[in-house]
C-alpha cells in the first residue's frame, strides 16, 4: 500500500523565528532524509514552494476558475509532501515517524497527515 504523506506548517509561527533558530531546525533535517531514503520505501519526496506563488483552480459556471491561494485565514500550510509504500499502516506510521515534521519542529507546527493511495499511475515522459 502507498500513503501520501503531507508535512504542514505554521507560516506565522516559522517567520516568527530568528534566523539562527531557522537554522539550526533545518540542518537537523537532511540526516532525517537520510534516514527515511535509506528504509528503500520512500517512493517521492518534494517541497512546496512560497505560498504567495500557490493558485487554486476551481470549477465556476462550468470552467476552471483561477484565484490565488492559500488564502490569509489559511493557519497552516503543506510545506511539502513524500509517498512511501508499505506492507501495513503500522509500518507506513513507523516510517512516517522518521520524516522531521514528525520529530522535529514543534515550535513551527510541523506534522503530518497520512492518507492512504487508492490509484496510484506513475508517468514519464510526452505522451506519444
Amino acid at each position: 500500500m502507498k500513503y501520501l504523506c503531507l508535512a504542514y506548517y505554521n507560516p506565522a509561527d516559522f517567520a516568527a523565528m530568528a534566523p539562527a533558530d531557522v537554522q539550526a531546525l533545518v540542518s537537523q533535517c537532511p540526516p532525517k532524509d537520510k534516514e527515511l531514503k535509506a528504509t528503500g520505501q520512500l517512493r517521492l519526496s518534494a517541497s512546496l514552494g512560497e505560498p504567495e506563488q500557490t493558485i487554486r483552480i476551481q470549477p465556476r459556471g462550468g470552467k476552471p476558475k483561477v484565484t490565488d491561494g492559500p488564502f490569509t485565514e489559511v493557519k497552516e500550510l503543506v510545506g511539502g509532501f513524500f509517498i512511501i509504500e508499505a506492507d501495513s499502516r503500522d509500518e507506513a506510521v513507523r516510517l512516517a515517524s522518521i520524516h522531521p515534521a514528525a520529530t522535529l519542529g514543534e515550535q513551527v507546527g510541523w506534522y503530518i497527515d497520512m492518507h492512504p493511495i487508492g490509484f496510484f499511475e506513475q508517468y514519464s515522459g510526452k505522451p506519444a
